[in-house]
């Protein structure tokens, strides 16, 4: 594995050699005016932010609501949150929203900046909020969770909400204030739940600090809109004036467009990435291992509904079977950590139970894998070295990860090997995005790997991940493999209710959610992702680093992480000299 690492290291050198080579004598370069990110176009250079790495097929619609598959920048450019989150301080930041406060124990009050206008020229006001909290009480909204708990969102006037809740989930409540997007009612309002949950909405209008000005099928672009509301109220302006996003059709091709100066800013995780920043061909968080920010944790992700994933046993003897270890140094090179069998991110160890660890926890072991099959009844009752199902039916499972997606499929592969040394039959496929997408909400899968969830203000986001009932007709955001327990699922509303500066309630909390997660185990963690950011500097500097003096906020476009220093980055940029 060490050998193949090299030569995906060397590659990625060559590629962006010949990439920075054959663009110095022509116009497309970082301080040109051409073509970009393999395309030709007239958007000035000087004033464009080229990006990649969340689309990886043509964009499929500009609806914030549907936060898994909306083309990149419609929640955050475009939409925005009542507040932000910084997960370098660890606070909300206020957006939308003045202030935000509980006014008692079941009573939260929002109070809105003035002179804040939609781009159609329309004030926002407390109803558009009061509405757009509202669109969660539909069945297969991503927040129709939130009306479990919440039971009325109500305008009081033009610029106060008041949001009454039959119980308080202090955590949960603090995540949905910077995830819950804010929609137009007098556009919104009368659209049908349908298209309101469903529709592409091809002509957004938002509060952002963006508008959509075109969209093919490989990219989207965004401008600028001078009269945004931030400028004066937050003194923030972003810096560029177009931002293009282009989907790319693999890793690789990402490396000869930053070569060539056609990208600012990848999000991908790149082949050979460490070798790149340590030649200073491309800067990043850090310059040295592990180079960027942890991000999320992947996740092996059983279909429960179908047998045998909806044995606890079969999940746990899967789980022993994986050698993550080959896929961190063998696929990442080091760039990436274990995860540990709680998935929990680093940032949160704390939180770990680490003596129930030492318990229930496992560990990459091929016998114990196979001795779990046997005391289960799994056997290999035709010698073909894979166990049968209980009944002696075939026993065959397909894990698919994106194509394209370079990482996941080298270590979707890894997976596989380590299964059938176990005696699992599983082999890989590599289906589009968007439609594996499709499949996933469905639940017409057998394995995929997924990362989801993000670092957040609270671990009560993974559990909610992994343990949210009821599950849906369409799975879109939570719960992907339809596991369902009561029990694990009250520990989690129990969680979303302890105060967020409770650590020792969290502790207790989250220590009775581990114990069923160790045992049943619904999901199997396998890495810590890193907030993959590669950014080369023709064009713009400034990009945020641990250095001295450089910003913190997070150097990504990824959903979700706009409202999580992405957006910031955008005001923080300098034009290169």
């Amino acid at each position: 594995m060490g050998t193949r690492t090299r030569l995906r290291v060397t590659t990625a050198l060559a590629v962006f050699t010949l990439a920075a080579t054959a663009c110095t004598g022509g116009g497309s370069g970082a301080g040109g005016t051409g073509g970009t990110a393999g395309k030709g176009g007239s958007l000035p250079r000087n004033e464009t932010l080229y990006t990649t790495g969340t689309q990886w097929g043509p964009p499929a619609n500009y609806n914030p609501l549907r936060n898994w598959d909306h083309a990149t920048g419609t929640k955050g450019l475009v939409y925005e949150t009542l507040f932000h989150f910084d997960p370098d301080k660890g606070e909300l930041t206020p957006w939308l929203a003045e202030s935000g406060s509980w006014t008692d124990g079941t009573t939260y009050e929002v109070k809105l900046r003035q002179g804040i206008t939609w781009a159609d020229g329309k004030p926002l006001t407390a109803k558009d909020v009061a509405y757009s909290y509202g669109l969660g009480k539909i069945e297969a909204s991503a927040f129709h969770s939130l009306w479990s708990w919440l039971s009325d969102a109500k305008a009081v006037d033009d610029t106060t909400v008041r949001f009454t809740f039959k119980e308080a989930r202090y955590q949960e409540w603090d995540y949905t204030l910077y995830g819950q997007p804010v929609v137009p009612e007098h556009i919104w309002g009368s659209r049908t739940d349908e298209d309101v949950l469903n529709g592409v909405n091809d002509k957004p209008v938002g509060t952002g600090a963006y508008k959509l000005r075109s969209k093919t099928q490989d990219r989207v672009v965004w401008e600028r809109r001078d009269d945004w509301w931030g400028t004066k109220a937050l003194s923030m302006t972003p810096a560029p004036r177009y931002i293009v996003d282009v989907s790319n059709p693999s890793n690789e091709v990402v490396i000869g467009q930053l070569g060539q100066g056609q990208l600012d800013l990848s999000n991908n995780f790149l082949p050979g990435a460490s070798s790149l920043i340590k030649s200073k061909k491309v800067v990043s968080y850090y310059d040295k291992a592990p180079y960027m920010l942890s991000a999320n944790t992947a996740w092996l992700v059983p279909n429960t509904t179908k047998k045998p994933m909806d044995d606890a046993a079969f999940r746990r003897a899967l789980a022993a079977s994986v050698d993550t270890g080959k896929i961190v140094k063998g696929v990442y090179g080091d760039l990436v950590k274990p995860a540990s069998p709680t998935g929990l991110l680093p940032q949160w160890e704390q939180y770990e139970d680490k003596a129930l660890i030492a318990e229930k926890g496992f560990t990459h072991d091929p016998a114990a894998a196979k001795k779990e099959l046997a005391d289960a009844g799994y056997k290999d009752t035709n010698g073909d070295g894979f166990v049968e199902n209980k009944d002696g039916s075939a026993l065959s499972l397909k894990l698919a990860v994106p194509s394209g997606w370079t990482d996941w499929m080298e270590a979707a592969k890894v997976i596989a090997a380590g299964a059938k040394d176990a005696g699992i039959k599983v082999t890989t496929e590599f289906p589009d995005q968007n439609a594996l997408n499709e499949q996933r909400g469905k639940g017409d899968f057998d394995l995929v790997i997924n990362n989801e969830r993000q670092l957040s203000n609270t671990p009560w986001t993974y559990y909610d991940y992994i343990f949210q009932l009821p599950v849906q007709k369409q799975q879109n955001t939570v719960n992907f493999g339809r596991y369902e327990n009561e029990e694990a699922w009250k520990l989690v509303q129990e969680l979303g209710g302890v105060k967020t500066d409770d650590t020792a309630g969290m502790k207790a909390a989250v220590s009775k959610i581990q114990d069923i997660q160790l045992t049943e185990m619904p999901l199997i963690p396998l890495w810590y992702n890193g907030l993959w950011s590669q950014s080369t500097t023709g064009t713009w500097t400034n990009w945020p680093s641990d250095a001295e003096g450089a910003p913190k906020a997070a150097p990504a476009l990824w959903r979700n992480w706009l409202e999580m220093g992405g957006f910031e980055t955008l005001t923080q940029l300098k034009p290169a000299k």
